[in-house]
């Protein structure tokens, strides 16, 4: 008889601790289910760099596809949501130095940082789901010692910087983080 009433004390106090209010925070999603279709005008640039609001557009819709949860398309006309984008900012800056021999220094390593300001809006609302106005995403790329190969890793580093950009901030807009 004992037995029994620890034992129920046991699981009693188990369900207690259950319910005592700690919960993992992000496990969900605050989509609003009416929101079946999402559109995607392509990313105002400011920065200059040809592409970039291109690249990074494409990168936030494939992010959206890979959800598997809204039709995406680029026409603001039928869609339920809106996400609106501009690329502020690109900025590269060498990071590491290597001796280039008579006390010259050369860049051989390079942060790209870009900035952008987002806005996640249902249409027919004024206030946004989710805005930010300096949502930044950061990546570093190694030069080498081939200088012609500047570019092409550069290019990399700007595919890589877009993809993790995007999956940032798909998840920032709608998983409750």
């Amino acid at each position: 008889m004992r037995r029994a009433a620890r034992y129920a004390g046991a699981l009693l106090s188990l369900a207690a601790a259950a319910g005592c209010g700690y919960a993992l925070v992000g496990r969900g999603t605050v989509v609003d289910p009416t929101i079946k279709k999402i559109a995607v005008p392509v990313f105002k640039d400011s920065t200059g760099k040809p592409g970039l609001g291109q690249k990074n557009t494409q990168k936030v819709v494939e992010e959206l596809l890979k959800r598997g949860r809204f039709d995406v398309v680029q026409e603001r006309i039928g869609a339920d949501a809106i996400i609106e984008g501009e690329i502020l900012r690109y900025d590269q800056t060498p990071v590491g130095f290597t001796d280039a021999g008579a006390s010259r220094t050369q860049a051989n390593r390079y942060a790209v940082t870009l900035t952008a300001r987002v806005r996640y809006v249902k249409v027919g609302q004024d206030e946004p789901i989710w805005a930010n106005d300096s949502f930044s995403f950061r990546d570093e790329y190694d030069v080498g010692s081939d200088p012609t190969a500047f570019f092409d890793q550069q290019g990399q580093a700007v595919e890589r910087l877009s993809t993790s950009f995007a999956r940032s901030l798909v998840s920032a807009m709608l998983e409750a983080f």
